[in-house]
This record gives structure tokens, C-alpha cells and sequence, in this order.
């Protein structure tokens, strides 16, 4: 299946690297925090977002039409597509209110527990300046090029759950939640791999060092379409706290070069 979303990207990499005369192109990478947003810990807690947050590094390719004579000018000078693929990996472990105060049995369980996840993301996104044209931008300098973002990526993950009190599944080790039978799984938590699709949102700025060189920083959120990617996805029949899907939001630094054709 990897193989299969390495394929997917290098095609869609081909198609959008054909070079001819109209078109323009940007190589880079990104790379920063990855603040995960999973089943561990509470939901807009500080210290869960602090403690499970993780690292992504990527390659990206930009295309723009900004050179081409074909009568929609807008689309040539506020939009680019963008294709990428990148890494990220999580750690988590339980935070928040659920493992503090008054000890009990199942706080000690859920203090044990531990997880971590990496991803392999591939796909495309279109860029959309709603302030500076392209050809501004790229004539000076010193100047800024604020952008919007929409995509999609296939992704796939390779998760693993544990506990430091031993095998989780038994009730010595486990949390009764997550003995709960989840979406056709025997338990609410999973040590597995597979593929899932997510959607992108994102807003960032290029910062142009000179005429062949920018750098970039960007604020981007992943939606899943999966609850699992964490490796805990209690049955939320019973428990709805747990109702939403797994996401996170990638703090992005980058650095862009223009290639000449």
C-alpha cells in the first residue's frame, strides 16, 4: 500500500512538473512542530497540546501560471498548486484533568498508557493570494506574499498503544473504555497500519529573499478521516467524549527556490 501512495505522488508530481514555457516552478521544504489533536489526554488542554505534540519535515513542489497568455490573468496571478510529501511523528501519553487530583485505579492505568504514530503523507493543495499578485511578489525584494490553502492528502500511518503495567487488554493494564469493543476492532485501542485520507486547511506568507530564493512560514490543519491514527478510538456509542476524528495542525518553516527552465 505504501507503495502504492508513492506511486500516486510522483505521478501527480510528473504531471504538474511538465515543463514548457508557461509554466513556473519552486522547489523547497518544510519542516516544525506537529501539535496533535488525538484520544490521548483532554480535548483543548494546554499540557495535552504541549506534551503531544510532534515533528514534520517535507518536499514540495509549487506551480504557477503567472507567464502564461491565456486569458484568465486572476487565476495566473493568485494561484499556485502545490504538491508535497511528508513525514511527521507523534509521541503521546495521557494529560489533563483525566490523570490529575485524587488518585484512583484508573487514572494510575491511563498514566501508564502510551502511544506513538508516524505518518507518510502525499498530495496537493492549491495556493490562493488574496493581496499580491505573483508577478508583484517576484519583483521585489523584501516583500510578502500571504497566502490561503485547500487539499487533500492520502496518508499512511503505522500506530503502536501500550502500557508500562504490561500488555494492554486485560483489566489489570487497561482502562475499561478501551476493553470496549470499537468500530468492528475487539478493543478501543489498535496497534496497526493502514491508509487514510484527510483534508487540508492552511494559511501562511512567503517572504522573498531575492529573485530566486524565498522563505515561508505557515499555520496548517489536518483532518483525518479516521479515528484510529492515534491507536485509541473508544466505542463513542458509550463514550462521547471521544466523538471526534483525529487531526492535527503543523507549525511549518520552509525555504523555496525558483527553477529556470
Amino acid at each position: 500500500m505504501f507503495k502504492q501512495i508513492v506511486l500516486t505522488f510522483f505521478t501527480v508530481f510528473g504531471i504538474t512538473t511538465i515543463s514548457n514555457a508557461q509554466l513556473a516552478h519552486e522547489i523547497g521544504f518544510i519542516f516544525g512542530p506537529v501539535a496533535f489533536q488525538s484520544d490521548y489526554g483532554q480535548r483543548h488542554d494546554k499540557s495535552t497540546n504541549v506534551g503531544n505534540t510532534g515533528f514534520g519535515i517535507g518536499a514540495v513542489h509549487w506551480l504557477n501560471f503567472s507567464s502564461a497568455r491565456n486569458n484568465n490573468e486572476y487565476f495566473n496571478e493568485h494561484f499556485k498548486i502545490r504538491s508535497e510529501i511528508s513525514f511527521s511523528f507523534t509521541n503521546f501519553e495521557h494529560f489533563g484533568r483525566w490523570v490529575e487530583g485524587k488518585p484512583s485505579v484508573t487514572k494510575e492505568k491511563l498514566k501508564a498508557m502510551s502511544g506513538k504514530t508516524s505518518l507518510i503523507n502525499v498530495g496537493t493543495q492549491l495556493n490562493y493570494s488574496p493581496f499580491t499578485t505573483i508577478h508583484e511578489f517576484e519583483r521585489y525584494p523584501g516583500s510578502f506574499y500571504p497566502y490561503l490553502s485547500i487539499g487533500a492528502m492520502a496518508s499512511y500511518y503505522s500506530t503502536h498503544a501500550d502500557s508500562s503495567l504490561g500488555p494492554l487488554g486485560i483489566p489489570a493494564t487497561t482502562p475499561d473504555k478501551y476493553l470496549t469493543p470499537s468500530e468492528g476492532n475487539q478493543y478501543g485501542f489498535s496497534t496497526e497500519s493502514g491508509v487514510t485520507f484527510s483534508v487540508l486547511l492552511g494559511v501562511g506568507v512567503q517572504y522573498k529573499l531575492d529573485p530566486m530564493n524565498d522563505l515561508l512560514f505557515e499555520v496548517r490543519y489536518q483532518g483525518f478521516d479516521s479515528d484510529w491514527i492515534d491507536g485509541l478510538n473508544p466505542n463513542r456509542t458509550f463514550y462521547k467524549e471521544n466523538k471526534a476524528k483525529d487531526s492535527q495542525v503543523w507549525f511549518n518553516f520552509g525555504y523555496s527556490h525558483y527553477l529556470e527552465f
